[in-house]
């Protein structure tokens, strides 16, 4: 697992491969957009898996697809994590808490062990297309309150890529943000002309964001910070700005 800071390949002609996880939130989008500046041909992988919001991160996922002019889009749906359930992404019946920015507490919108699942299929697709990395836009506001998006996961997981494929396989987990704040991802994304207007970060509505839920919060905290306006429709816009 390797930070931001990584080299990317120096020859455009032999551009190495990498299969990048597109939600369609503003994470992933630049996660896309950091492998794509690293020299990668981007492979994208898009899961639905029963969240709530599937509709519009689909139509999301596949905009960032054609912006960073990637080499393949795969969709792949699995019911399995919604069927098992306990998380209000999935579950219907929980609802989704307002944001708690403070709590220490695993929230309730935490998908059991979603990304070992997600991880799993993106190191297939990898595999299977002759791709060097896999690459997942977690963050350390991510892994305060997800489990499975600490640093030790992705280093342990990316053990468990080197013992189970092919000998001649050499498949790493980027984790480029891992160590840094949603704020420093906007910084980054507005760097890379990320088109935040094509991503989606609510838990609760596809049209308009809700602006309460703890992904809203923490996406419009991000671009209050740097100072600039998310482009994409709030029913409410509340100042989470750091200094408010």
């Amino acid at each position: 697992m390797t930070d931001a800071t990584t080299d990317a390949p120096t020859d455009a002609s032999t551009a190495n491969r990498a299969v990048v996880l597109l939600s369609g939130g503003m994470d992933s989008a630049t996660a896309a957009a950091e492998a794509r500046d690293r020299g990668y041909d981007l492979y994208c992988l898009h899961t639905s898996y029963g969240q709530r919001t599937e509709d519009r991160e689909l139509e999301c996922a596949r905009h960032l697809a054609d912006h960073f002019d990637a080499a393949d889009f795969l969709r792949i749906e699995t019911g399995h994590l919604s069927a098992i359930g306990a998380s209000s992404l999935t579950d219907d019946e929980m609802p989704v808490a307002d944001a708690d920015m403070e709590s220490d507490e695993i929230p309730s919108s935490y998908v059991p062990f979603r990304n070992a699942n997600l991880l799993a299929m993106a190191v297939s697709y990898a595999e299977a297309n002759d791709c060097d990395a896999v690459f997942i836009g977690a963050h350390s506001e991510d892994f305060s309150g997800y489990p499975d998006c600490r640093p030790a996961f992705f280093e342990a997981f990316e053990e468990v890529v080197d013992v189970g494929t092919k000998p001649e396989s050499d498949v790493s987990i980027e984790a480029p943000f891992v160590e840094w704040s949603k704020t420093d991802i906007a910084d980054r994304g507005m760097e890379l002309d990320v088109p935040y207007e094509h991503t989606w970060s609510c838990y609760r509505e596809n049209e308009p964001a809700c602006g309460t839920c703890d992904a809203c919060a923490y996406r419009l905290q991000a671009f209050q910070n740097i100072g600039v306006r998310d482009p994409i429709e709030y029913a409410e816009r509340p100042s989470y700005a750091d200094d408010a």
